[in-house]
């Protein structure tokens, strides 16, 4: 039975490894997508520390994504520590 178990839970590392590390790759496009199309942000929120603004729909909803080069001066709620 120890085989047996030892070669599903190979398989399950495998498989595993294989979808996080599309998942990752996946992520790096979006990012890397993300920053090719900003645009450069109106007056008073480049005075708010933003350095790009993009607009995205998906979903039927709609989408604001900022970029800031640090983080803004203040937040909604205090982000957890995870």
């Amino acid at each position: 039975m120890w085989p047996q178990l030892y070669e599903w839970l190979a398989l399950f590392i495998k498989w595993f490894h294989v979808i996080a590390g599309i998942a990752w790759i996946g992520a790096s496009f979006y990012f890397v997508w993300l920053d090719n199309n900003l645009k450069t942000p109106p007056e008073w929120k480049k005075q708010k520390g933003i350095k790009g603004d993009l607009w995205a729909v998906h979903g039927g909803g709609f989408y604001e994504v900022a970029k800031y080069q640090v983080g803004p001066e203040k937040t909604a709620r205090k982000a957890p520590l995870v």
